[in-house]
């Protein structure tokens, strides 16, 4: 009996250090995480095993406690440090098991409450009775509900930890509805009396509640349009930077896609740099290919390169898994991540293009803006889009076409099929066209220079006929766009430029919005009713700012080339002619192309009859149409005017003269300034397109 008292009396001992006492613990401003809180349900049986001279380790952290002060921006500010008093209690009980309703709050809005348990209740049925409450779920809420309203109802009568489903059923429910129906349910949402109590309790539950239900809970205060600068949510915000080492696979997924739709501020910038150390840390540990997308997307454009590449090697490793969902996602991806990864978007092109029927058109612009962004560049893709759209051109609407071919110009590529069916689509339902449609439709289809073999002196009169119809509504901008697009496809309607020559339209474009934008179209302009065949408008001067010359260095590749071929005296370098137009290399020559001229005597030479002027353009690959030697509009207006003052035009291609061996170059440069008579043998593998 004696060897049981040791023993026992030391367990007494123990048991004594649970009476209640009080301590001041100082108040530290929130950082990115915190210490992990171990809690214990108290049990005698447990107390006789464990150790309880750590009563409470870790430091209590009191949110908002007379450290906050709230502004209508964004900015939170923290008043140094301050004390309070915490109460280390009899008994130990798990947080994730207590009720917080308006009656047995724990936290009020006036400070810390001191909550005293009796000693009566001293068995723990009838404490797990009193503290367990009937679990509420959110699809339970969202299966019994139909409105927002109902929800808050449902809260007001009886609220059960957490609060969190019930945000979360909201949600849920107002998914379901309409545009319309969803605005005014959250107005009713906003003006029920039960929300600001929602509100509070889910502030004071932040920090109970488990991982998972806060960001649940914080997506769906997002997703319902709950400002950000309120308390509630910069509240969550904080909270989770503390809780931020708790978040699993599942909780990071989430946090990443909250995240991706806020707008910047210190808690949200907080939480991105968390977030990064974090995908640093765990991108190996990764296992759903939507959750390493999900932080790809996140971290933003300036995360440090070193990081990007890793998450970029990470995605290559499970290129195995994706699936198609996940190929179309990626291009979005990147494009929110800012990097260009070639390998990555080439593997999943292939994907999509081999599983393009059936694509949503939403998932059909997002690819195209991606690649516009990241100015990718894969003419597979393109066409394989391309022909999809024109396969099932019928069931599409004439916007969602437009859309897609304005995607198209902005990447240069230029899809005949598709361009066709929509003019002949355009030349029958002209009339149905807005001011903005017209527009734009004049844009691309003089961007990327595209004519009908049959039908385009129908389209032309079409759409002339459909903006001479909308004038009255056309901005000056807007109507020198439209026009000017018209003069790119030498077409010149006559009430639409009668209109835009008045001297207020004039004045305002020189004067407003982009303005060296609009200089340099109005010269555009006066360009083709001087050069083109538009003999009503030949008398019109316009009194035009000057565009400072702009000339680039010539091909240094073709000027040797040239000076082996011809000699230093028998061309010119960098020639600049009227209308502000500049062309890199002036050769003279008889006009059967057989002899060139040289430039000794320039008045003798200039003012002969028999003299054939060529000009020599050094063209990028931009100005071609994708994956074509097909000129765009400005290439295509700037041969037909110097055919107009009588050169003869030779395009020489930058990208391919620098593949070629100088002997080769020069061999090429012959064949296309002799004429084909002067030379009968000449064979060359590279084609002109003039």
């Amino acid at each position: 009996m004696s060897n049981r008292t040791g023993p026992f009396l030391w367990n007494l001992r123990q048991f004594s250090t649970l009476i209640p006492t009080s301590r001041t613990v100082r108040q530290y401003p929130l950082g990115l995480c915190r210490p992990q809180m171990a809690y214990s349900n108290w049990n005698p049986r447990n107390l006789l095993l464990n150790n309880f001279d750590n009563r409470l380790q870790a430091p209590v952290r009191c949110l908002f406690q007379n450290a906050l002060v709230f502004k209508s921006g964004d900015d939170f500010q923290t008043k140094g440090t301050s004390s309070v008093t915490v109460l280390t209690l009899d008994r130990l009980l798990c947080p994730r098991r207590l009720s917080f309703d308006s009656k047995h709050s724990l936290i009020s809005d006036n400070g810390l409450k001191k909550t005293s348990f009796h000693q009566e209740a001293s068995s723990e049925d009838v404490l797990t009775k009193e503290t367990k409450p009937t679990p509420v779920t959110s699809r339970k809420l969202s299966q019994e509900c139909n409105s927002l309203s109902d929800v808050l109802d449902t809260f007001s009568r009886a609220p059960k930890f957490p609060s969190s489903n019930y945000f979360s059923a909201m949600w849920t429910i107002a998914k379901r509805m309409s545009n319309e129906q969803r605005r005014f349910e959250k107005q009713l949402m906003f003006n029920h009396p039960a929300f600001h109590q929602l509100c509070g309790q889910m502030m004071r539950e932040a920090k109970i509640m488990r991982c998972d239900h806060l960001l649940f809970g914080l997506h769906a205060v997002v997703k319902l349009g709950i400002p950000q600068n309120t308390l509630l949510v910069q509240t969550l915000l904080r909270v989770v930077q503390e809780r931020i080492n708790e978040c699993d696979e599942k909780c990071l997924s989430v946090l990443s896609t909250v995240l991706e739709t806020m707008e910047p501020c210190k808690n949200v910038d907080v939480l991105r740099a968390g977030l990064r150390i974090l995908a640093d840390q765990q991108v190996w540990k990764i296992e759903r290919v939507f959750t390493l997308q999900a932080m790809m997307k996140c971290i933003g454009k300036d995360a440090p390169m070193a990081l990007k590449r890793k998450l970029e090697m990470k995605a290559l490793r499970e290129l195995d898994r994706f699936s198609l969902l996940n190929s179309q996602r990626m291009f979005e991806v990147l494009a929110a991540m800012g990097h260009c990864s070639v390998v990555l978007l080439d593997e999943c092109s292939k994907m999509v293009v081999g599983n393009i029927h059936g694509c949503p058109f939403k998932i059909l612009i997002s690819i195209l803006q991606s690649c516009r962004d990241l100015r990718y560049r894969n003419l597979d893709l393109f066409k394989g889009i391309a022909d999809y759209v024109a396969t099932t051109f019928d069931v599409w609407k004439l916007k969602q076409v437009l859309f897609l071919l304005i995607l198209f110009e902005n990447l240069g590529f230029r899809h005949v099929g598709l361009m066709d069916l929509f003019m002949k689509k355009i030349v029958d339902e002209a009339g149905v066209l807005n001011m903005k449609s017209i527009v734009s439709i004049l844009h691309v289809y003089s961007s990327l220079n595209h004519f009908h073999t049959c039908q385009t002196r129908e389209f032309l009169e079409a759409m002339a006929g459909a903006l001479t119809g909308c004038l009255h509504q056309l901005s000056s901008e807007n109507l020198l766009n439209a026009v000017c697009s018209l003069c790119l496809m030498n077409r010149f309607p006559l009430a639409a430029v009668n209109q835009l020559l008045q001297k207020d339209v004039i004045s305002e474009l020189l004067t407003s919005g982009d303005m060296e934008r609009n200089v340099h179209k109005l010269h555009i302009l006066a360009a083709c009713l001087k050069l083109d065949d538009a003999p009503y408008h030949k008398a019109v001067d316009l009194a035009l700012p000057l565009l400072p010359p702009a000339p680039l260095p010539p091909n240094a590749k073709v000027a040797e080339a040239l000076s082996s071929l011809l000699g230093d005296g028998c061309f010119s370098k960098n020639v600049q002619l009227p209308h502000n137009y500049h062309i890199d290399f002036e050769i003279r020559m008889d006009t059967n192309r057989s002899q060139v001229l040289p430039f000794s005597d320039m008045d003798v030479v200039t003012s002969a009859t028999d003299i054939q002027r060529v000009a020599v353009l050094c063209v990028p690959r931009s100005a071609y149409c994708l994956g074509s030697t097909h000129p765009r509009g400005f290439l295509a207006m700037k041969m037909r005017h110097l055919k107009g003052m009588g050169f003869h035009v030779i395009l020489v291609n930058n990208w391919e003269m620098e593949k070629l061996e100088m002997e080769d170059a020069v061999t090429f440069l012959k064949t296309e300034i002799y004429s084909t008579e002067a030379l009968p043998t000449a064979n060359v593998n590279l084609q002109s397109t003039c």
